[in-house]
């Protein structure tokens, strides 16, 4: 509750136009009731009340010709101001917004908003930031967080109470005022320095977080990964964390690029022939995930997923291969053989490397999580041959899913069943690998599912190194996704001679 009492009340009227018609919410600062025009009849405005010290009423005056000023669909707009020095009061009447919170929103879901509308509300909310901070000078929102936006009835986000908006100005070092909402504002909102749009992209991240969690999380703590929904699309999870970082300068620096960012991210498509090797696709800040998923037992699954790893790792680096089931024993074995430790007797540390490849034994789903939040530039995830909930689930949301069939002639239609089984689900981006397989039931397989991404995978007795045959199968799976660096030392050694 505003703690000085109002100026206002039922029928009162200000400007000499605008009648108070009821309340419609109050703060520790100030008070928004809604008003009729008498000027035009059946216009409703809301009037926000804001008491300022003598002392701050020029800055304030100042700050409400720059809201004025504003204009953008996702604002409302500011079309009149009164000051009432004697009790301090300021007066912004500005366009009713017919609907409710987000933070209602998402109390009438239960703390649930439906997944497929996180990235186009952040994209909506981006885009008004970038309006914002693309002003000359620059303004600062500085308090992002869910009852500061409203949702209309047709599902459109606008960003409201501008009350502690400021301009940049670069002559400062820190802010005068330090104000935001705790678990939503950027550190440097509490004196570490001066905010600027870095310091909305923060809110931005807080914002996700909550949105993420249920409305459990707005910050980066531990344990965190265990309460961000299994449904969300992959590619926010480090978008969210960059966003998060405690110091600017790591973060990401405008609203324009975290925007391309989500962008590149969710519509990611593999680059046309030809394209140079500084296209879209090779400059993702991101980790995409490949998930293997075997048939049956026996089809190979996790050789594959090794043989995909190290091919990655040559090609990109920056490569972790999870083990995504916590009974496989795969993965012990191995780490017994790198590190020279007994049988039975598996190192305390579930992360070892072979050849760059950083494994990662008897991983749960939130490890995974955190992983995404890290610098590889791939995950490749063994999902074995089980198909549990969250096993299919990893599958069916990774950036490049692989199935793994025995390549026998009587076993191809293990594939077949499979993809029968959970037609329900989108098979467009899937791949179908075929260990050891003729290029006539790769063929048959395609002509059956209908779908070109059928691959016979040769013989490869040491998934671990470089095998010609192997190489050019797996060049063909990842087409435009990493650069075929074999090219290109061939064209650079031809240019030398």
């Amino acid at each position: 509750m505003m703690k000085q009492p109002s100026q206002l009340e039922f029928g009162s009227i200000i400007g000499e136009r605008y009648r108070i018609v009821r309340t419609l919410g109050s703060g520790g600062m100030s008070r928004v009731f809604m008003a009729e025009d008498l000027k035009l009849p059946g216009k409703q405005w809301a009037v926000k009340e804001s008491v300022a010290g003598p002392q701050v009423m020029k800055l304030v005056r100042t700050e409400a010709e720059m809201l004025i000023s504003l204009s953008h669909p996702r604002l409302p707009r500011i079309v009149d101001f009164f000051e009432h020095p004697p009790s301090g009061a300021i007066y912004l009447v500005m366009d009713y917004i017919e609907g409710i919170t987000l933070e209602a929103y998402m109390k009438g879901y239960q703390g649930y908003i439906p997944q497929e509308q996180i990235v186009p509300f952040a994209l909506q909310v981006l885009d008004v930031l970038d309006y914002l901070h693309t002003r000359q000078p620059p303004v600062i929102y500085r308090d992002l967080k869910p009852t500061n936006i409203m949702l209309t009835p047709e599902m459109e986000f606008i960003l409201i109470d501008f009350g502690i908006a400021r301009s940049y100005k670069a002559e400062l070092d820190q802010d005068t005022v330090k104000l935001g909402t705790v678990g939503f504002a950027a550190p440097e909102q509490y004196g570490a320095g001066q905010t600027d749009a870095r310091s909305d992209l923060y809110s931005l991240g807080a914002l996700l977080l909550y949105l993420c969690t249920g409305g459990k999380y707005s910050e980066w703590t531990a344990g965190v990964e265990g309460y961000i929904r299994g449904e969300l699309p992959r590619h926010l999870i480090p978008v969210i964390r960059k966003l998060l970082r405690q110091h600017p300068e790591e973060r990401f620096q405008s609203a324009g690029e975290v925007i391309g960012e989500l962008r590149r991210s969710a519509d990611f498509q593999p680059a046309q022939q030809g394209i140079s090797v500084n296209d879209a696709s090779m400059d993702y800040a991101g980790t995409r995930v490949v998930a293997v998923l075997g048939v049956s037992a026996g089809s190979g699954a996790t050789h594959t997923a090794i043989a995909v790893s190290h091919y990655l790792a040559r090609r990109s680096r920056s490569v972790a291969l999870v083990e995504l089931h916590s009974t496989a024993k795969a993965f012990a074995r191995l780490q017994e053989v790198v590190e020279g430790t007994s049988v039975g007797q598996s190192s305390s540390s579930r992360r070892f490397e072979v050849d760059g490849v950083h494994y990662w034994r008897q991983t749960s789903r939130a490890d995974v999580i955190s992983l995404l939040g890290g610098s590889y530039r791939f995950i490749v995830l063994d999902l074995g041959s089980g198909q549990d909930n969250e096993r299919l689930e990893e599958f069916l949301r990774a950036d490049y899913p692989l199935v793994v069939g025995s390549g026998a002639e009587w076993r191809v239609q293990d594939i077949a069943g499979l993809a029968r089984s959970l037609q329900r689900h989108p098979q467009h981006k899937w791949n179908y690998c075929l260990p050891l397989a003729t290029s006539e039931a790769a063929r048959r397989l395609r002509k059956e599912l209908d779908h070109d991404k059928v691959f016979a995978l040769p013989f490869h007795s040491d998934p671990f190194e470089p095998d010609d045959e192997m190489d050019q199968v797996l060049d063909e799976l990842f087409r435009g996704v990493i650069p075929d660096t074999r090219r290109r030392r061939f064209v650079f050694l031809k240019r030398r001679r």
